[in-house]
C-alpha cells in the first residue's frame, strides 16, 4: 500500500523528458509563410538535398548562439538547403537575424520562414529551441539536437571531408 501511496503521489513529478516528444523522422506536412507572407509547404522543400531546419526563438540565448555560428559558417553549407523558422512576427525574425544572422539574410539556399499557425511543435516535435533537424535527401532524419554546443555534429555530416 504504502508503495502504491508513494507511486501516486511522486508520478505527476517525474521529468517530462521520460515521455518526451520523439522528433520527426520524416519531412512531416506542413505550411509555413514567408515574410512575403506567401505559403510554403512541405511540396517546396528543395528535391536532392539535405535539408537542414531550425527552430528558434528571438528571446532565446542559445538560439542566438546558434543562428551567430550558422551565420558564420554559412559557407560550409551551400550544398544543402537551410530553413529558418520561428513564431514570432516578421518585425522580430528581422531585428533578430540582423543582430545574430547577417550572413545569413541574403543566402540564396536559406530560406526564412514564419510558422502563423503554429504547426512546427506539432509535427516535427521539437523538445525545445533551438531545434536543428537535418534530413537526408530522400527526407529522412539523420541528426536532430537541441542542443546549441553540439553544432560541430551537424557541420561533420553536412562536410564529412571537413576535420
Amino acid at each position: 500500500m504504502r508503495i502504491s501511496f508513494l507511486i501516486i503521489f511522486l508520478w505527476p513529478l517525474l521529468p517530462l523528458n521520460t515521455v518526451a516528444q520523439t522528433p520527426a523522422q520524416t519531412i512531416p506536412e506542413f505550411t509555413f509563410y514567408k515574410l512575403d507572407k506567401t505559403p510554403f509547404t512541405n511540396k517546396n522543400v528543395t528535391i536532392g538535398k539535405e535539408v537542414l531546419f531550425i527552430f528558434f526563438d528571438v528571446t532565446c540565448d542559445h538560439c542566438q548562439h546558434t543562428i551567430s555560428t550558422l551565420s558564420k559558417r554559412i559557407s560550409e553549407c551551400q550544398k544543402i538547403s537551410v530553413y529558418l523558422i520561428s513564431l514570432e512576427e516578421k518585425s522580430a525574425i528581422i531585428n533578430f537575424l540582423n543582430q545574430f544572422g547577417k550572413n545569413l539574410i541574403n543566402q540564396k539556399n536559406v530560406t526564412i520562414l514564419q510558422d502563423s499557425n503554429n504547426q512546427f511543435i506539432t509535427k516535427f516535435c521539437p523538445r525545445k529551441y533551438p531545434s536543428v533537424f537535418l534530413y537526408s535527401a530522400q527526407k529522412k532524419l539523420r541528426l536532430y539536437d537541441d542542443e546549441d554546443q553540439y553544432l560541430e555534429d551537424f557541420f561533420k555530416l553536412i562536410n564529412p571531408l571537413k576535420k
